[in-house]
């Protein structure tokens, strides 16, 4: 969005904290597309072999990036006042304690996800938030990198749900890909934490379940079991859940090794929206159908485009904060703390129930 007239905006500067796979396969060719709103002024890791190699790959896009590592390099990091925001792309275990430094020191962050590793971290991580803010006379954004909220597939579904009347029933069945093939097999955090790989890849999920019906899972009773030996317990879900208007939904997911098969389905008294991963020309992302009460059948393909979406709003959104002082502007909800809490608060739940035999459990509000 363009400035006032005759003023023209200095583009903020960003670092990155992280140089692991997704920092070289996504965040760099991701951002370099949009490199003309905002200059990349570092990439930091803790060792300074991988610092080196992802500052290699950014140079191509971003001359001139500095190459930062190690305790001194992040302290540098956050006492830069020209740094206005940093995306933190690190081990789940370790985001959080590193975003509200940054978030100390003024800077808005953008995090990966999950939000935490569980709804008890959460509660912890936004009361120190709080006490951050009460301290600061401008609130940094706290933002959780959860591009399924920006997915089109999602954003026109859900338009598409006020079509269907009063909803009757939700399933989301997940077969989500894990093999050795996979450069995040042997994460280290994903195989310490009960669950790691269920809650990383299945926040995803649940944002997109929670962006297509509009509203709160209230509790949920789950089962869990493990049946891969190669993968850390549990490596299965299903669970039912009941939503804040009444519904009541299954989620149902399985870490296998076989290609990803994913499908949200709302049913409703006038019809349904169903969305399923495919592929079509080679693009890959989802395909959104509907059926009307008729016997209609509407059918359209969206390529992901979710991370971009997410990016350009980040920084925008630091833009925004940064040339307007004070709480005179407002930040995409999609990319809230808040927002990444709560799907992280669905999950832990249901792996809580799993580990009571399916006992009912209540979803922690945030």
């Amino acid at each position: 969005m363009a400035g006032t007239a005759g003023m023209a905006k200095e583009k903020p500067q960003l670092a990155i904290l992280g140089a692991g796979i997704f920092v070289r396969n996504q965040y760099i060719p991701r951002l370099a597309e949009i490199s003309h709103l905002f200059n990349l002024k570092a990439i930091w890791s803790r060792t300074e072999e991988s610092a080196r190699r992802a500052v290699e790959n950014a140079s191509k896009y971003f001359p001139g990036v500095l190459c930062k590592w190690g305790v001194k390099g992040l302290d540098e990091i956050i006492h830069d006042d020209s740094i206005p925001g940093v995306a933190v792309v690190l081990a789940g275990h370790t985001q959080v304690d590193i975003s509200l430094r940054l978030l100390k020191a003024g800077k808005h962050v953008l995090q990966e996800k999950p939000a935490a590793a569980s709804a008890s971290e959460l509660e912890t991580a936004l009361a120190r938030y709080k006490a951050i803010c009460a301290n600061l006379s401008n609130q940094p954004i706290w933002a959780v990198a959860e591009n399924y909220r920006f997915e089109p597939a999602f954003v026109e579904s859900k338009k598409l749900i006020a079509e269907i009347g009063d909803m009757m029933s939700v399933q989301v069945i997940v077969e989500g890909s894990m093999n050795s093939s996979n450069p995040y097999f042997s994460s280290t955090w994903r195989r310490n934490y009960t669950g790691g790989f269920i809650l990383d890849m299945g926040v995803h999920f649940i944002a997109g379940l929670r962006m297509l019906v509009g509203c709160e899972v209230v509790s949920v009773s789950a089962m869990t079991t493990h049946v891969d030996p190669d993968l850390p317990p549990p490596d299965n879900l299903s669970s039912l859940f009941q939503l804040e208007n009444g519904c009541s939904g299954v989620f149902v997911m399985v870490v296998s090794s076989r290609s990803p098969q994913i499908l949200w389905r709302v049913v409703g008294l006038k019809g349904t929206v169903q969305i399923e991963r495919g592929h079509i020309d080679g693009q890959h992302g989802y395909l959104v159908l509907f059926f009307s009460a008729d016997g209609q059948r509407k059918s359209s393909f969206y390529p992901f485009s979710g991370v971009d979406a997410e990016l350009k709003t980040f920084i925008h959104d630091v833009s925004q904060a940064t040339h307007k002082k004070g709480s005179d502007y407002e930040v995409e909800r999609r990319l809230s703390f808040l927002e990444g809490a709560r799907d992280v608060a669905i999950l832990d739940a249901m792996l809580e129930s799993g580990s009571k035999q399916g006992a009912l459990v209540q979803v922690k509000k945030f």
